[in-house]
């Protein structure tokens, strides 16, 4: 048993509240534990300059800390962003362009914006759990306005955080676990088990390809309820 009583393999609790915001296309709340964390998704009839012309569109993320999510009030940052902030976003970024099929949304692009109301470990992967929802939403409306024909979804996505704690394999690691944490481990995943990205640190001494495929496991068994909990929410 865990310092919250959870077993090695249980997460900690899900809820996601949708249409939580009035203007943005898709919008969720989604919280796992104390962890919660505001998505929309904005989207715009123009792409970046690059895919101009192409006929294909483009998924991208923002991400942020509001000042009082953790226990001391961290400065807001501008438009230069810390090396950390800068990361998280691009993972989240690459995450939910996977579930998309890019040709077939067409020349529109669809930001998904995260702000993480209260932060108590996880909160990328949150970010990317309640981006898909929020992303799932805005194309669903543009079906709906006959701007697309079907919904282009190629996966559904859902991520969730591993490690190890105290040499033992765990899933879903709150603040007090993550801050201690000898590895500490993101897994992104489609819902039928497919890789779509692997993002581990050895926080101290390097970690074995048994503990990596024991991270990789328990991790797969905890996004089962993450991603009965969207589909829940989306039904």
């Amino acid at each position: 048993m865990r310092g919250d009583g959870r077993r090695a393999d249980e997460t900690r609790p899900v809820r996601i509240e949708t249409h939580v915001n009035r203007y943005a296309e898709g919008s969720c709340i989604f919280s796992m534990g104390d962890t919660r964390v505001h998505c929309t998704a904005s989207i715009e009839e123009n792409v970046p300059r690059w895919l101009r012309d192409s006929g294909r569109g483009w998924v991208t993320a923002e991400y942020r800390m509001l000042p009082r999510a953790t226990d001391t009030r961290t400065r807001r940052e501008g438009d230069k962003l810390k090396g950390r902030t800068s990361e998280i976003q691009r993972l989240i970024g690459r995450s939910l362009r996977a579930a998309v099929d890019l040709e077939a949304l067409g020349p529109l692009q669809i930001t998904i914006d995260c702000d993480v109301l209260l932060a108590d470990g996880g909160t990328r992967t949150a970010s990317i759990n309640g981006g898909y929802v929020a992303l799932v939403l805005a194309l669903r409306g543009l079906v709906a306005a006959n701007k697309i024909d079907t919904v282009p979804l190629l996966h559904h996505v859902c991520a969730l955080s591993v490690g190890v704690v105290d040499g033992q394999v765990v899933a879903d690691l709150p603040y007090e676990e993550d801050s201690r944490a000898e590895v500490d481990l993101n897994l992104v995943m489609t819902a039928d088990g497919a890789l779509i990205e692997v993002q581990g640190t050895a926080e101290g001494a390097p970690f074995s390809r048994a503990q990596l495929t024991a991270m990789v496991d328990i991790g797969h068994l905890g996004l089962a309820g993450v991603a009965e909990a969207q589909r829940a929410a989306l039904a």
